[in-house]
């Protein structure tokens, strides 16, 4: 939009718009002169020629151009402009969507209405045109503004014919005609024409406000004089005003009475004329000194309004060069010769002239340098002589002027004072004694006498005289603190008045609310001190019992409302005015910001209670007899509360007692004061605006609209401080339920929240309310998008357009980002509002991504154009939060946006631009969010290189890698990393607090280092000098970070041990580690308990990298075994003790494995990646170096590692806690016994009596094996297997391990659960790794090795049925188990939904989810069959052992089906259908395939070939043991010939009908059997297929098959 709104402008000059130097100003002000020059005549009249133009304009469309002209004859204004100002309306205020405007202008009554708004909307424009020059005028010679210069200049410019054009429209404006029906339209109604008028009267009052502040710098001619006073003449001085019966007459008498005396009095101030008086007598009839007092407060309060200076610095000079017969000081000198019998006149008057410290320093020294005291007397008092005409009297004696005690102040009249007798009579009389003296001396003597009088009658009068004292004191120490100290004698006499007021039975309460204002002053500088004197004076509320818990607290139990709370209930509440109140809760805000400490904090619970429970929640209930005072109170109030929840640590004790902020933060989470806080954000937009509408100009920054808007942004602000620091928990408290409930027709806060984006005057306050959206969006379980209702598409264009301009704000264009970052991740519902994609048919009838004309994308894609960075709209604050919203992107994996995102041009360059510039040395960092941008821009490369396929890359992001590594970045970044975390370092040795955006730099581009060693192609990062400059710049940061004992660089370590594992042409890094493994055990172990466990895991990286080249020779091996052998024994000794600890107190223990590396953990658990784990790995690879024992037996000797090892294992055997663990201590002694030497130390450590008997309890548990899983997970390893057969006696125990386990299997039968299946697959693992030992199992244990071969020949007839029969296993399932459906492993989508439908539980949901849960099953019943097959296998013989004895049969020789009776022995029917179930499984994956869509094939792709790579599996083994169980039964002479015969003609014919199945199957193509490569075996087995598809004639088990049908068909 070319033409800029006068609103706009006026922000701009206000300095609350993105243009903020004093050059953009000035431009500004360059462009738009002539339209302030112009005033309210730049706005023109209709006219034909510009109707024309309107018509002939073809970039305007014709439903706005139509709606022009109907603006065009509402307002009088010429078409021209109508049509612009209704383009700046839309821009600005109006409230719908385009869409919605183009059915409000086909409508009739609608566009009535937005008619009326529109010239709402131009009687503003009008104001702020004139608001803009008033504001030059106001600051164009004030030094202190940033601007004077460039307004100064303009002013000059304007000077020339400024007044007379403005002259003139305050004289067309006064006589301008009302507008009628005939002549406006029908709009034109009665209300409309009242408003017409006000309007006018408004522009009048600015006018001339200019023109005063104009002639209030330069010199007004005696000919401008003459003609100004015949225009207020002829006109009245506004009574005669054309259109004068629309409004009040009261108000132009007022007006004209205040203009004719302010003139006769500039011309002829000696005349006094009849009409003079007359009009000084309407005047006073009318009240008018009151009005102007009135006003002048009002200008007065406002701090902005140069009238108000204008006034004061009038009355100051004039009091300062004291001309008793001018102006103010004949009212100063009047007031003087009365006092001190009349103290309030003259204090009154000082009060209001004090402005700065000369001032107050003025003021200080006229009243302690008095020479004149006035006294009242009703007679002649007997001590004095006077002349015979009683002009003059004179003192016989001396005299104490107030009657106190001996020893407290007083004054003292000496003897032969003279004394000018001003009145005299029977009436009483009145001298002025010649007497000087200290006005500060008789203000302790008056205080004094107060406090002596106060429970007397004399109480009232007194106070009124005290009153102006105290409220003199409050001006002058707020003035100039300076002055403090010569004012002690009165202040420290506030405590005791502020007692004994408070406790009368009528207190005075103006009296007692000057006392509080002046602690409040006193508490800025010494709270301390304050709150300690007023803690014993009874007028705040106290606790009688000490405050020990929260629901105390909160109950108020024991809790006195002091002499203030008594006050507010009796006096204040029932009156309706509130200064005490008012007083009382600056006081309490003073303190609390005050850093009292906590113990004080602690003695204002009982204020902060009465606020939190007593007003807050009711305060707009209470009577008031003033308006405005409401909004101050609630003001207040949120005030404290927010000073209160920023208060910093030192200030807050941490202990289990309530604290100041814990006690907010409560009240307001679930009591009703949170409540209290919600209806004030639900004020709205609509509101606010109303109240701005309304007050007056001149009202400033204390006017009731600014107050509202505080009141707001505190209730914005305190509440998302409530919801920052309130304690996590899982019940949802009344705060959160109150802010994210959901009503009717719009009506929740949500809507109200996110309608303040149309706010305009502050823009403080869509900027909180918009970052209390993006705390709700994080924290509160509801859907933004779903509250926003109707509204939300309005709302989305309202918060885009305010991004999309450049002369918005910048923090609300951050926010509106931030608060979209968020939503990407918490919102899809919203986000995809925002995104406003569109799709289109592309090719081969996929779908193609558009960008909508409402998407924040084309924003976001601007502010990151290489082209406008450095530019004032593109400010690197906003730069940084549109990459952030874009880094979310990435993250949430919004794949539809990042397609559009990667087909825009220049796209990858101008994302990538950050990173080719030159950041200032880290020492020099002034914007640390330069740092952040550059992060944000290496994770999102990083994510798509990790999400994309190398060859489906942008060909411009493959271009910007290039360069990147061309321009030799990667060395520039690598350096300047190096050269951060090193200054880092050093920043926190000193204590000095680093930015967090260094951190997330660091991070980042370690995530890139970790991300190049598996994508070096794609990132072009080949060259071998490179990576070796980057990896020894990675090892001198692990350095500078350890060094400095610097927890958070301990990452460093953990990608410098990844690196470790791809570069295996590393130089010599042992020796840099141990010194820095060294460093790392001296330091606190706490803090370094992260940092220990990176180091370990990166040592045992190398030293695997080294014996894999060859390398066994370390020379830093005795002091890394020493070093890690004691690691190793202490946190074995601590994992017992926590172990014990769980044990005692009924704890579990935390058996998640997750891979967060930077996640907390709790001291000595047991984790996978922990660093009692880790060390023991790291031991096992350093005995494993050290062969031939040299080192590791004397270091064992010297620490007892094996002894705490042993026990610690023990122990977590017997507790069943501590897996990780046990299974890297099994690692180590497995180790440690391949050398005999080794072997001897292992078993007189004990290892029989730790690992065998405690094995005892492994299976004790539930029934079903649901928490077994984990347990079995620990001995289904080569490790522990190997130690049960590496000694000799541990096999005499090996029924204590095996009983268990053959009992698990026979579960199978009853229950299907998947917990029970897992179980039963664990055990299967376990076993099918024993039967490897199959001839030491015979040997030691031949009856149980015969019961687990039976068990597992059941299993394998059992899992046959079941997988064979699916309505049976359907059935078990529903009937049996009762579990929730478990998603099943073949349909996994990609992203699970964020929000369930309400239709997931209908029917088809319903039966989609049993049959995931039926394919779960299946698959879990054919991996445990696999598996029983592949053991039963090892329990086979092969052809060289078929007649030996040790090989029993199996199988009994029939051929049924099998049964789920267990009474049916598993029979060669058994293993003949488990080949046909799995050749039916086969056949339905095929068949699955075909009907599949292209899309989802390649995203199960790896799930299927896995599954039918072991359904072959499955059947490889199946035959394998069928054939050797047949051979072995045709070979048993103890088997009748006509039985074998038939075994001859039942398997030719079964294995045949099998073959020709097989032989179709592979004609289509199948992967075949994994065979050993899944589940090895140490026996020599026919050879197995590879892992590609061959031909039936090439498949190893199919010839074997094919050779064995041969062998019995003869």
């Amino acid at each position: 939009m070319s033409v800029r709104s006068c609103r706009e402008l006026w922000t701009i000059l206000l300095g609350r718009s993105a243009l903020r130097e004093p050059a953009q100003i000035e431009a500004e002000l360059d462009r738009h002169w002539d339209r302030l020059h112009q005033g309210l005549s730049y706005y023109k009249p209709p006219s034909s020629s510009s109707a024309g133009k309107v018509k002939e304009n073809k970039e305007v469309a014709q439903p706005l151009k139509d709606f022009g002209l109907r603006i065009s004859k509402l307002l009088g204004l010429d078409e021209q402009q109508s049509v612009q100002l209704l383009q700046c309306y839309l821009q600005e205020d109006y409230r719908g969507t385009r869409d919605s405007l183009k059915v409000v202008l086909k409508d009739e009554r609608q566009s009535q209405a937005l008619l009326l708004k529109i010239a709402d909307y131009y009687y503003d424009e009008r104001m702020c045109l004139l608001r803009c020059v008033l504001l030059l005028l106001t600051y164009f010679q004030d030094e202190r503004h940033p601007y004077r210069a460039e307004y100064c200049n303009c002013v000059n410019k304007l000077e020339k014919d400024l007044v007379s054009n403005y002259q003139s429209q305050f004289e067309k404006l006064f006589k301008a005609e009302a507008p009628t029906w005939e002549t406006h339209g029908n709009l034109m109604t009665e209300r409309q024409v009242s408003l017409w008028f006000l309007q006018c009267l408004r522009e009048q009052s600015l006018l001339l406000e200019i023109i005063f502040l104009y002639y209030a710098y330069f010199e007004m001619s005696p000919s401008d004089l003459l003609s100004f006073t015949k225009m207020f003449k002829e006109e009245g001085f506004g009574l005669r005003q054309t259109n004068r019966h629309l409004v009040d007459r009261k108000r132009l008498v007022i007006f004209e009475c205040m203009c004719y005396s302010c003139l006769k009095h500039t011309l002829r101030p000696d005349e006094s004329s009849p009409v003079i008086r007359r009009i000084g007598n309407t005047a006073l009839q009318l009240g008018v000194f009151k009005y102007i007092s009135t006003m002048l407060k009002g200008l007065g309060v406002s701090g902005n309004n140069q009238i108000s200076a204008v006034n004061n610095l009038f009355c100051l000079s004039n009091f300062l060069t004291q001309k008793p017969n001018m102006g103010l000081g004949m009212i100063l000198d009047s007031a003087v010769g009365m006092f001190p019998h009349k103290i309030g006149p003259l204090l009154q008057l000082l009060t209001a002239l004090l402005s700065n410290k000369l001032t107050v320093k003025k003021v200080y020294n006229f009243l302690d340098k008095m020479s004149f005291y006035t006294q009242v007397y009703k007679h002649k008092p007997n001590d004095i002589i006077s002349k015979d005409d009683e002009t003059l009297w004179r003192r016989q004696t001396p005299k104490l002027l107030y009657p106190l005690s001996t020893g407290q102040t007083n004054l003292w009249m000496p003897q032969g004072v003279l004394g000018q007798v001003v009145i005299g009579g029977e009436q009483g009389y009145v001298v002025r004694w010649d007497y000087s003296y200290s006005s500060w001396t008789l203000f302790t003597c008056e205080v004094e006498m107060l406090l002596h009088v106060v429970s007397t009658a004399d109480v009232l009068a007194h106070c009124a005289r005290v009153k102006p004292i105290l409220d003199l004191v409050h001006k002058i120490i707020s003035t100039d603190w300076t002055v403090s100290d010569c004012l002690l004698p009165l202040t420290s006499r506030i405590y005791m008045l502020l007692q004994r007021l408070t406790s009368v039975i009528n207190p005075p309460v103006d009296v007692i609310a000057s006392c509080v204002n002046c602690l409040s002053v006193l508490a800025a500088r010494m709270p301390g001190k304050v709150w300690s004197s007023l803690h014993h004076t009874g007028f705040l509320p106290f606790a009688s019992n000490p405050l020990t818990s929260m629901a105390q607290c909160v109950s108020a139990e024991g809790m006195k409302a002091g002499n203030y709370g008594n006050l507010l209930v009796q006096i204040e509440q029932p009156r309706g005015e509130y200064a005490v109140t008012i007083a009382f809760l600056r006081l309490i805000t003073t303190l609390v910001k005050g850093q009292l400490g906590s113990t004080q904090n602690k003695g204002l619970i009982p204020c902060v209670l009465l606020v939190l429970k007593e007003m807050l929640p009711t305060y707009h209930k209470w009577r008031y007899n003033t308006y405005g005072v409401r909004e101050r109170i609630g003001c207040l109030i949120l005030e404290l509360i927010h000073a209160i929840l920023n208060l910093s640590p030192e200030g807050e004790d941490q202990g289990s007692t309530p604290t100041l902020q814990s006690l907010c933060i409560y009240s307001l989470a679930n009591t009703e004061a949170g409540q209290a806080v919600v209806n004030i954000m639900g004020v709205g937009v609509d509101t606010i605006d109303v109240v701005l509408a309304a007050q007056p100009s001149s009202c400033g920054s204390e006017g009731p609209g600014q107050i509202l808007i505080q009141t707001v942004k505190l209730a914005f602000s305190v509440t998302n401080n409530v919801i920052r620091l309130k304690p996590p928990s899982d019940v949802v408290s009344p705060l959160e339920q109150a802010l994210t409930q959901h009503g009717g027709h719009g009506n929740n806060l949500i809507v109200v929240l996110a309608k303040y984006i149309y706010h305009k005057h502050d823009p403080a306050l869509p900027r909180l309310a918009i970052q209390l959206l993006k705390r709700l969006a994080t924290v509160a379980p509801m859907s933004v998008y779903a509250c926003l209702g109707n509204d939300a598409a309005a709302i989305r264009d309202a918060f885009l357009t305010r991004l999309q301009s450049k002369t918005e704000d910048m923090r609300i264009k951050v926010m509106i980002l931030e608060f979209l970052t968020v939503a990407v991740e918490t919102q899809p519902g919203l986000i995809e509002l925002f995104l406003n994609l569109e799709t289109k048919d592309g090719s081969e009838g996929s779908k193609e991504f558009l960008l909508g004309e409402w998407s924040c994308l084309h924003v976001v894609l601007d502010l990151i154009d290489s082209k406008q960075q450095g530019k004032y709209w593109c400010p690197p604050l906003l730069h940084r939060a549109a990459l952030a919203f874009l880094l979310a992107l990435w993250q949430d994996r919004r794949d539809s946006a990042i397609s559009v995102l990667r087909k825009k041009e220049r796209f990858w360059e101008n994302l990538t631009t950050p990173l080719f510039g030159t950041l200032t040395p880290p020492s020099d960092t002034t914007e640390p969010c330069v740092l952040e941008t550059c992060a944000f821009v290496m994770k999102i490369i990083g994510l798509e290189i990790y999400y994309v396929v190398s060859g489906s890359l942008e060909q411009s992001l493959k271009d910007g890698l290039q360069k990147f590594s061309n321009a030799r970045r990667y060395e520039y970044w690598s350096q300047y990393v190096k050269s951060l975390v090193c200054h880092v370092a050093e920043m926190e040795e000193e204590g000095i607090c680093y930015f967090p955006e260094t951190q997330m730099l660091i991070s980042a581009w370690r995530m890139l280092l970790i991300l190049s060693t598996s994508h070096s192609d794609v990132m072009q990062l080949t060259d071998d000098s490179t990576k070796l400059k980057l990896f020894m710049d990675v090892l001198d940061e692990t350095k500078a970070a350890v060094s400095y004992h610097n927890v958070p660089y301990s990452p460093a370590i953990y990608v410098f041990s990844f690196l470790v594992l791809h570069f295996s042409t590393a130089p010599d890094i042992l020796s840099p580690l141990s010194l820095i493994l060294e460093s790392v055990l001296q330091a606190d172990q706490q803090m370094m308990e992260r940092t220990k466990a990176k180091i370990f895991s990166a040592l045992i990286s190398v030293l695997q990298i080294q014996g894999l080249n060859g390398e066994r020779h370390i020379s830093q091996l005795p002091q890394l075994l020493l070093s890690v052998c004691e690691t190793v024994k202490d946190e074995a000794l601590a994992l017992i003790d926590n172990t014990r600890h769980m044990s005692q107190t009924g704890e579990t223990a935390e058996d998640e494995d997750s891979m967060e590396t930077e996640s907390p953990r709790g001291p000595r658990k047991d984790q996978r990646d922990g660093v009692c784990v880790l060390a023991l790995h790291l031991a096992k690879e350093l005995c494993r170096t050290d062969e031939d024992g040299e080192h590791w037996v004397s270091v064992m000797r010297k620490v007892p590692v094996l002894p705490s090892v042993l026990s610690a294992v023990e122990l977590s055997l017997r507790s069943k806690h501590n897996l990780y663990f046990t299974e890297a201590a099994l690692h180590l002694l497995l180790t440690l016994a391949r050398t005999p030497q080794g072997a001897a130390a292992v078993a007189g450590a004990g290892v029989i009596q730790t690992i065998c008997l405690p094995l005892l309890s492994v299976y004790e548990g539930s029934s079903n094996g649901a928490s077994q899983e984990k347990k079995l997970d620990t001995f289904n390893t080569p490790a522990f297997t190997t130690i049960v057969f590496l000694v000799d006696h541990i096999l005499t125990n090996l029924y204590v391990y095996l009983f268990s386990p053959a009992q698990c299997l026979n579960a199978v039968r009853t229950v299907q659960s998947l917990a029970c299946l897992d179980e039963a697959d664990h055990t299967v693992g376990f076993l099918l790794q024993l039967s490897s030992f199959c001839k030491e199992w015979q040997f030691h244990l031949p009856k149980l090795l015969r019961d687990v071969q039976v068990n597992l020949c059941y299993l394998c007839q059992t899992c046959t049925y079941l997988l064979h029969s699916k309505k049976m296993l359907h059935h078990y399932l529903q009937a049996k188990n009762g579990e929730a459906l478990p998603p099943g492993p073949l349909s996994r989508t990609q992203r699970a939904p964020q929000t369930p439908s309400k239709e997931a539980v209908g029917g088809g949901e319903r039966e989609e989810a049993e049959q995931k849960a039926l394919l779960a099953v299946q698959c879990s019943l054919l991996k445990i069959l696999s598996k029983t097959l592949a053991t039963l296998q090892h329990f086979t013989p092969d052809c060289c052992q078929i007649l030996l004895d040790q090989y029993r049969t199996l199988f009994v020789l029939s051929f049924t089906t099998p049964a789920f009776d267990p009474d049916v022995a598993p029979s060669f029917g058994t293993l003949l259908a488990t080949i046909n179930v799995a050749l039916s499984m086969l056949s339905e994956v095929d068949v699955s395939c075909n009907h599949e869509q292209p899309q989802l094939q390649s995203t199960h792709s790896r799930s299927l070939i896995a599954y039918v790579s072991l359904l072959m599996f499955t059947m490889e083994n199946c035959f394998y043991v069928l054939i050797s169980q047949a051979v072995r039964c045709l070979k048993d002479p103890s088997i009748l010939p006509r039985d074998k015969q038939r075994l001859k003609q039942e398997l030719s014919s079964e294995l045949s009908t099998l073959l020709s199945s097989l032989s179709r199957h592979f004609r289509r193509g199948s992967p075949s059997s994994p065979a050993s490569g899944i589940l090895p075996s140490t026996q020599s087995k026919p050879p197995t297929p590879g892992s590609k598809a061959s031909h039936e004639g090439q498949e190893p088990f199919i010839q074997l098959v094919q050779a064995f049908v041969r062998l019995v068909q003869r």
